[in-house]
């Protein structure tokens, strides 16, 4: 294991050779956001030194000294949210030093451990039981932090960069603000989202000041609603009261839409995030704002002939062993394609598989997939299932007989791979025609949708209340990332996320016992990925009951009231890495229906005419 000081010189060191991988030449626009970040690293370095001081002064007989240290961290906080559009795009290995999650994770594909450091980790022991029992650990914390904040500025020599990646950064920060500021996720005890929210919209006006005056067309539009966003949080700075579909409908989605336009306009457009962000899209919630083709997959398509192929194959039992099973059976579409089981039934027609078959709904915009992330592609996972002795259990030989003996897979063969008729070329293909209807499937038509697109639908005021405590004080939005509410991470959507919750057995929270399967473990052998799951998306969740990966809870209801509780360790049940907190989220019986009501607003109107195989 890495020490925090050795963590901070590796770091330190991708840093120093990172500052030097941009060769154009600056612009009006980098030279004034340079001097910006220069002033705000002064302050950023002086408030770490603050916080230093005030963990130093900490004593447990004064609780003073602990509400002072947790003041101090806020302020520190504030300062960096200024400057951290800059270090996320420029300097990332620098932002991770600040910034990283308060708990382990693991970098794939390398395996590299990294020791958690930074902001975060030092907001998680200031809100421990016995605070001055982890002095010493804040106070190595937070050390590494002040030391590495004096020399911040020094990852400005011969820095060069132009407008085109300024312009990506602040859009990056945009998406950052309206995916993780307001939902707690950096500090979720501090609850101090929407102050550094606006301490983030701040700097991003400071800096795009040289492009919003006279001679641009989007220029005024960009100014009008960057203000007001600013504004609106600036009057309502209460985390938990903070009515965040207003903020977004009303002025961060405008503003992001403008922004876009004005992007396009200065002509300095840019994207580093391998095409998964679609900078063409009006917003972060609008259809086409991720694209699925940039998702793992091999030979990914959506010509129309293959996912024709696709959702004639997801629909055939010759694929099984036993001529009766196809994808449909447990990924039904009458049943927004799951089988409404808390575990399928296996290929012997009366025994369980051993876990739950989610919804395939978004299921490409994912980059693992099964429960354990352990297939890298939704091809490598349809070939798996179909091989499977416990599910499909399909023989390549008696598949590709099947194949044969039909004219019209022989016509739709030719159409998908006119080049190519080998049998391996002929099952890989199954897979990938069958992973492209699996792709179409993302209608984002549920009525929040259509709200999100235009507030003149309904939305009933509970459901209003359930957004807002779904991004806001129920924490759900700091897993559940928007827009698809799944485990992608913003902003650069590159990774999913497995978390450990300590999910018991059953949904008798009166007596819990705790689910065996070991998860991600048994795919890598890592403490951290002990009980670790992905996290699926809450799209439709509605109608996908039962929930977790093991069919546990039987209502959204009952998911809830785990949740509220603090998790497996919120019950008393020993799960040592448990990433989500086991502090009570003190949500109240009409706080959670109100959840509830706004899950039920994210169901897709799915036609079943429109997915069935007659069609």
């Amino acid at each position: 294991m890495r020490s925090v000081c050795g963590t901070l010189c590796f770091c330190l060191f991708l840093v120093l050779i990172g500052g030097f991988n941009n060769p154009s030449p600056p612009a009006v626009g980098v030279e004034r956001a340079v001097l910006f970040i220069k002033a705000q690293s002064e302050k950023f370095a002086s408030s770490a030194m603050q916080l230093q001081t005030a963990i130093a002064a900490i004593q447990e007989q004064d609780p003073g000294t602990i509400s002072n240290a947790r003041g101090a961290l806020k302020n520190c906080r504030l300062n960096y949210k200024k400057i951290e559009f800059f270090l996320e795009y420029f300097f990332k290995s620098s932002a991770l030093i600040y910034n990283m999650p308060p708990k382990a994770e693991i970098e794939e594909p390398y395996m590299e451990y990294q020791e958690p450091i930074g902001l975060q980790v030092i907001e998680a022991l200031l809100f421990e039981k016995n605070v001055e029992a982890r002095k010493s650990e804040l106070l190595q914390q937070v050390d590494a932090v002040s030391s590495s904040a004096k020399d911040l500025n020094a990852l400005l020599y011969g820095f060069n960069a132009d407008d085109k990646q300024l312009f990506e950064s602040i859009r990056l920060q945009l998406i950052r603000i309206i995916t993780l500021g307001i939902t707690g996720f950096d500090a979720p005890l501090l609850k101090s989202g929407i102050a550094e929210a606006h301490a983030s919209l701040c700097a991003v006006q400071e800096v795009l000041l040289p492009f919003l005056g006279a001679g641009t067309m989007q220029g005024d539009s960009v100014s009008k609603y960057l203000s007001c966003s600013i504004r609106f949080l600036q009057l309502h700075p209460d985390f938990d009261s903070f009515d965040r579909l207003t903020f977004l409908t009303q002025h961060a989605l405008p503003l992001q839409r403008h922004l876009n336009l004005l992007t396009k306009e200065l002509n300095l457009e840019h994207n580093t995030t391998g095409g998964i962000l679609n900078y063409e899209a009006g917003d972060i919630f609008s259809h086409d704002a991720l694209d699925i083709h940039s998702f793992p997959a091999a030979n990914r398509s959506s010509d129309v002939s293959r996912v024709w192929l696709g959702k004639k194959l997801f629909f055939e039992p010759g694929l099984s062993g036993n001529n009766k099973m196809s994808c449909a059976t447990c990924h039904n579409p009458a049943k927004h394609f799951t089988d409404a089981l808390p575990k399928s039934i296996a290929f012997d027609g009366h025994s369980q598989l051993r876990r739950n078959a989610p919804s395939l709904l978004y299921a490409g915009f994912q980059h693992e997939q099964f429960w354990d992330g352990r297939a890298k592609s939704l091809e490598e996972q349809i070939g798996s299932v179909i091989s499977d002795p416990l599910e499909m259990n399909g023989s390549s030989s008696a598949i590709l007989s099947m194949l044969k003996r039909n004219p019209e897979y022989l016509e739709l063969f030719d159409g998908a791979i006119p080049e190519q008729s080998d049998s391996i070329t002929i099952l890989n293909t199954i897979a990938a025609s069958i992973a492209a209807f699996v792709n179409s499937l993302n209608p984002r038509n549920s009525r929040f949708d259509k709200y999100i697109e235009d507030t003149s639908s309904t939305l009933t005021p509970g459901e209003i209340r359930g957004f807002n405590l779904f991004m806001g004080k129920a924490l759900c939005g700091t897993c559940h990332f928007a827009p698809l509410f799944n485990g992608l991470v913003p902003p650069l959507y590159n990774r999913s996320e497995v978390e450990v919750l300590g999910t018991p057995k059953s949904d008798n929270l009166d007596k819990p016992e705790l689910d065996t399967d070991r998860g991600r473990f048994d795919v890598f052998p890592m403490e951290f990925y002990e009980g670790a799951f992905k996290t699926p998306s809450v799209r439709n969740v509605s109608a996908t009951g039962p929930y977790m990966h093991n069919g546990s809870f039987k209502t959204l209801e009952a998911v809830l009231e785990f949740y509220n509780k603090g998790g497996g360790n919120g019950l008393g049940l020993p799960v040592k890495n448990q990433t989500l907190s086991a502090e009570p989220l003190n949500l109240s019986e009409n706080e959670m229906g109100d959840v509830v009501a706004f899950l039920h607003a994210l169901e897709d109107s799915v036609t079943i005419q429109q997915y069935s195989n007659n069609n």
